[in-house]
Order: C-alpha cells, then structure tokens, then sequence
C-alpha cells in the first residue's frame, strides 16, 4: 500500500484539523486569561493550513 502526493496530503489536512479543533479547544474551555488568545491565534492558523492543503490535494 503506497501513499502517494494526493493521500499525504489528505492525512496532512486531516491532523491539522484535529490539531486546530483541540487548540481552539483549548483556548474557549481550558485557559481564561491571556494564553486562550494565543491558543486560538494558533487553532485558527493550523485550519487554515489545513484549508490550503485540502486545495492543494487535487492539484499537485
């Protein structure tokens, strides 16, 4: 079973979008102070790396 371009970046969009959920997570239950913006700050780039993966699945 091999992976090809396509399949890595499936599996990359893929964890990216858990990481960001688990980040934004984070940040609206676990911290309240300064440190929630900055989680969500990350939570919000990792899904929108994965945006620009999931675009490019098809394309390279």
């Amino acid at each position: 079973m091999g992976m090809n371009k396509n399949t890595v970046l499936g599996w990359a969009t893929f964890i990216m979008i858990i990481m960001g959920l688990i980040l934004l997570a984070l940040a609206a239950f676990r911290y309240d102070d300064t440190a929630g913006w900055g989680f969500a700050a990350v939570g919000v780039g990792f899904l929108a790396n994965a945006w620009v993966f999931s675009s490019l699945k098809g394309r390279v």
